[in-house]
């Protein structure tokens, strides 16, 4: 069996990881970073989510985030001398996390972080109020985008690695009856 088919296995692990890690992320703020900044007087959730925004930028995010997708595309790689529907499978996630994952992050989200990082908080609470009623809606919006996204792309790895599971099974049993080893 070649490398590339020998590493199609881990790698396609690996991408689950990822995949369930940038997913995960997205996930978390939906259903409690924003509902919870939501909830304070808008003078402190926005200094918050600068806060957010700035630490977020770290070594422990980055490869999560940006290698996802290339990642995906490795793996569909390595998968293709496998079985070319799970290399399919594999593909089709990391376009689909690359544009609604990480692009549509890069584009929409961003800026808009960018913009709350460069405002000064306001003192007076309808200032900070309208401020905040722009932003979180909207922000979470795309983040719900990129979530399900995201999600979607979890789960088409979760397709592409239950397709290479039986392949290599079904290459094990076939060596086995031959009397062959397969390593």
């Amino acid at each position: 069996m070649s490398l590339p088919a020998r590493s199609a296995l881990p790698l396609a692990f690996v991408s689950l990881l990822m995949t369930g890690a940038i997913f995960g992320f997205f996930y978390a703020w939906v259903v409690s970073t924003m509902w919870g900044l939501d909830t304070l007087d808008p003078r402190l959730a926005i200094p918050a989510m600068q806060a957010m925004n700035a630490s977020v930028r770290n070594a422990a995010f980055a490869p999560v985030f940006f290698g996802t997708p290339f990642v995906l595309l490795l793996t569909a790689g390595a998968a293709w001398a496998l079985d070319r529907r799970a290399a399919w499978l594999f593909g089709v996630a990391g376009v689909v996390y690359l544009v609604g994952g990480l692009i549509l992050t890069a584009s929409v989200n961003v800026p808009m972080n960018a913009a709350l990082a460069a405002l000064e908080v306001p003192v007076e609470l309808p200032q900070a109020a309208a401020i905040w009623a722009d932003y979180s809606p909207r922000w979470q919006s795309f983040n719900l985008i990129r979530t399900l996204v995201s999600g979607a792309a979890l789960a088409i790895t979760g397709l592409g690695l239950w397709r290479l599971g039986r392949v290599r099974r079904h290459h094990m049993l076939a060596a086995a009856r031959a009397g062959h080893s397969l390593s």
